[in-house]
């Protein structure tokens, strides 16, 4: 069975694919292709005259990430792929939250001054994905190695969540894991209600529970910087293995010195002495959460973009970087101030706007 894909001049020239919406009829024209590619090579497959198709390998487990895909295609000649929203920032030396990665056994996040050696036998599987546009944050999986001994293996899932964007009305760590909590399905056991405890001599909140259907236990540890949550989520068949890792969570160093005060709404009232709008030409209508840092003078130091398009953010970085504000003092000295600010459509929950420290 051949299959042609036509390009319709009226369907796709000058379409623009959103991140997070398309229209129905370029959705169904790429079902079609997908289906066309995915049938022929089946047809393909069984023709008679050719030997047989070997099966694929076996796709090793993938945990909370989707596995390899033997049946992939690869995009045909002739169509045009459109990046969505993407993070970005206005330099490069500043560190965001999505800059950390693992080197020599060691995952580095250097935005929440985080360290964490990774247990024996352990790597990095998988890298996190760009933010969403609520300022969720996959920051790193670690699975073991082939290496690895034991009667299970498991995973390690790293994230974190901004206090300032999250769909949960949450305002700390501990409100984040009691939202959790009233939102686990019925399917799952509660084996720890959340529980404070200290981790490397920081505050963590664990809690932990399983699912008698697959057997499988996840202990979660959350703990707040920045104004982020950052959870640790651990899962496995083998309770044994968790609590080791738990043990090892002792090794991990957080450190907040020098980084910024984070105060949340600080980017309204009379906190605002100038302020200039962008202006939004395109996707005037998505939710752009945007994280700044404002110096003891009361400039714009650092613009972090969480997820926008490149028209967007050029246009909210131009506006911004002329934004004057009065200089935060703490202690009646003034300090540097990280804060948020959502632009276009408010789909957030708002907020009253206070002075609260994270």
């Amino acid at each position: 069975m051949n299959c042609k894909v036509v390009q319709c001049p009226g369907e796709l020239k000058g379409a623009k694919l959103h991140s997070k919406t398309f229209t129905f009829k370029t959705f169904a024209l790429l079902l079609t292709v997908v289906l066309c590619g995915s049938i022929g090579a089946r047809a393909q497959d069984a023709d008679p005259e050719k030997p047989p198709t070997p099966p694929p390998p076996p796709v090793e487990s993938g945990g909370d990430f989707a596995g390899v895909n033997p049946d992939a295609k690869k995009i045909p000649q002739g169509v045009i792929i459109v990046k969505g929203a993407v993070p970005s920032a206005s330099d490069s030396s500043t560190p965001v939250p999505e800059s950390g990665s693992v080197t020599e056994n060691l995952y580095s996040n250097p935005y929440f001054g985080l360290t964490f050696p990774l247990p024996a036998d352990w790597y990095q599987k998988y890298a996190g994905p760009p933010p969403s546009d609520s300022g969720r944050y996959v920051l790193t999986q670690l699975e073991p190695t082939r290496a690895f001994k034991g009667p299970a293996r498991g995973t390690i899932l790293i994230t974190a969540q901004d206090l300032f964007f999250g769909y949960i009305p949450a305002k700390n760590a501990l409100e984040m894991v009691n939202a959790k909590r009233s939102h686990l399905s019925n399917d799952y056991r509660m084996e720890r209600q959340p529980t404070e405890v200290s981790i490397a001599g920081r505050q963590f909140y664990r809690m932990d529970y399983m699912s008698p259907v697959a057997e499988l236990h996840w202990y979660t540890l959350t703990t707040q910087v920045r104004c982020h949550t950052v959870e640790f989520m651990l899962t496995s068949r083998d309770t044994q293995l968790l609590e080791s890792i738990v043990r090892s969570m002792d090794k991990l160093r957080v450190s907040e010195e020098n980084a910024p005060v984070c105060v949340r709404n600080f980017a309204t009232g009379d906190n605002v002495i100038q302020r200039v709008e962008p202006v939004l030409t395109e996707h005037k209508y998505s939710q752009i959460p945007v994280r700044i840092i404002v110096d003891r003078y009361g400039k714009v130091k650092h613009i972090h973009i969480i997820s926008s398009f490149p028209a967007e953010a050029k246009a909210i970085t131009d506006a911004l970087m002329q934004w004057e504000f009065r200089p935060y003092k703490q202690n009646g000295q003034a300090v540097e101030v990280e804060t948020g600010i959502m632009f276009g459509r408010a789909a957030m929950p708002t907020r009253t706007a206070t002075n609260a420290r994270d």
